[in-house]
């Protein structure tokens, strides 16, 4: 049965960067410092650390994205305690943990949360009026709706 979730007023928000990356989120995160202020940050661990120490925001750290860190932020969206993922990956360089990236991701569009993966979608999710709002996710129940699709 689907389900819907609501989100508080104050986000929770998931930032992760590939390495040839991180300098990007830090200064997209240097240029929404006051929006981002107003909510609760998370990140894997290089990715967060770099972000605190850069930006002076308050940023609670997962291990290392290859450690475990991509899984654990994905356990915290099932969990309902991310609202928010944004993750500027790097599109041309193979990773060694692929795999993580690619279940995360699927996680994230399982529990419908917003996930900006670039600038221009971060810039756009950020500048909507919904940020600072409630809002009610719909979580589908996939499962129900392949075992009705499979009569």
């Amino acid at each position: 049965m689907d389900m819907k979730m609501k989100m508080g007023r104050q986000k929770n928000i998931a930032l992760i960067a590939h390495d040839n990356r991180k300098q990007d989120l830090v200064e997209w995160v240097k240029k929404n410092k006051d929006v981002l202020s107003q909510h609760f940050l998370y990140g894997t661990g290089t990715t967060g650390a770099l972000i605190a120490q850069k930006t002076g925001l308050p940023v609670r750290t997962y291990k290392s994205g290859p450690l475990g860190g991509d899984q654990q932020i994905g356990a915290r969206i099932v969990e309902g305690d991310i609202d928010f993922l944004i993750f500027f990956w790097d599109p041309l360089e193979a990773q060694p943990h692929d795999p993580d990236v690619k279940a995360l991701l699927r996680i994230a569009v399982l529990w419908d949360i917003p996930v900006a993966n670039n600038q221009a979608s971060a810039d756009f999710i950020f500048t909507s009026p919904l940020v600072h709002e409630e809002y009610e996710r719909l979580i589908i129940d996939y499962t129900k709706r392949r075992i009705e699709n499979d009569k």
